[in-house]
């Protein structure tokens, strides 16, 4: 029983293989076709280009002082009912998650007027180095959505998600961020403006939040009768002052350039070779499936 069924195997793959031969031309013929269909495919796809920056977390002065009024003023602030922070706080967290946010990527498109050439690109014209956009969406002239052509927020922010490029380093610390566009110079453009409008984001939080605390101290001040209390309010307010100092004279806020972004000479996708490669096995697969069904479901007559 066992040696029919290995001889019945046998007689399967030459069988097998005899049809693969005699489709041969079949296969050749489809997988060649699916060839040049990628290579056509493969050369409409436009150029991406990647300008990063690499950027260290700038040291957060104003949150140190906090921290040491914590451990030595805690119990006696929470008499007074005020929670002083147990810890450093990390304004680089903060900042990773700003500008992944929908309202950064709304004020930072509006503040350069990047929508059109985020949504209505047409291509990139390298002798002039410019981005041409498309009459069909966009008019130039006006500038102005043609109607019903104004894309929605919610494919605006996923189009600004799938140009930003974040990338942190655990070990490190070190944050990567940049912006992928079909043009080499808006790439590196839309970097330098998103490190510069990050920082300024988290600068002009911090000082608002420390503005706000200082009036509410000074309130404190007048209305406990404790010294020890003002003392506290008194070390407090210094500490947001400082924190308001470092704010308005440190340029680089949040993050540290530590590499800036340049404009690349290089695209960084798509991958036309790889592409070629996997639509060229797709076809040669399928060709091989079709032969095979092709014999298996109308089997010629003996």
């Amino acid at each position: 029983m066992s040696e029919q069924q290995i001889y019945d195997d046998e007689i399967d793959l030459k069988e097998l293989v005899l049809t693969l031969w005699e489709g041969r031309q079949t296969i050749a013929t489809i997988t060649g076709l699916a060839a040049i269909v990628s290579v056509i495919f493969a050369l409409m796809l436009p150029n991406i280009y990647h300008s990063t920056a690499t950027l260290a977390p700038a040291s957060s002065g104003g949150q140190g002082g906090l921290a040491s009024l914590a451990s030595r003023y805690g119990n006696l602030a929470s008499i007074a009912g005020i929670d002083l922070p147990e810890g450093e706080l990390s304004k680089k967290d903060l900042a990773l998650e700003v500008v992944r946010s929908r309202k950064f990527a709304r004020d930072f498109l509006k503040k350069h007027d990047l929508k059109p050439k985020l949504m209505a690109v047409d291509y990139w014209d390298a002798d002039n180095n410019t981005l041409v956009l498309d009459d069909d969406l966009y008019d130039v002239k006006t500038k102005k959505w043609l109607e019903d052509e104004e894309p929605l927020d919610v494919d605006v922010y996923g189009a600004f998600e799938d140009a930003l490029i974040v990338n942190e380093n655990s070990t490190t610390g070190m944050v990567e961020l940049g912006f992928k566009s079909k043009s080499p110079t808006e790439a590196q453009r839309w970097t330098n403006w998103a490190i510069e409008d990050l920082n300024n984001a988290i600068r002009a939080k911090d000082i608002a939040e420390a503005e706000s605390s200082i009036a509410f101290l000074r309130e404190q001040v007048k209305s406990t009768p404790l010294a020890e209390l003002r003392k506290v309010f008194y070390d407090l307010i210094q500490a947001q002052t400082e924190t308001i100092m470092l704010a308005q004279v440190r340029e680089e806020y949040v993050f540290a350039t530590v590499d800036p972004a340049v404009v690349p000479d290089k695209k960084a996708e798509p991958s036309r070779a790889l592409i070629c490669i996997l639509i060229t096995m797709l076809g040669g697969m399928v060709s091989v499936i079709f032969v095979l069904g092709r014999h298996y479901m109308h089997p010629e007559p003996n």
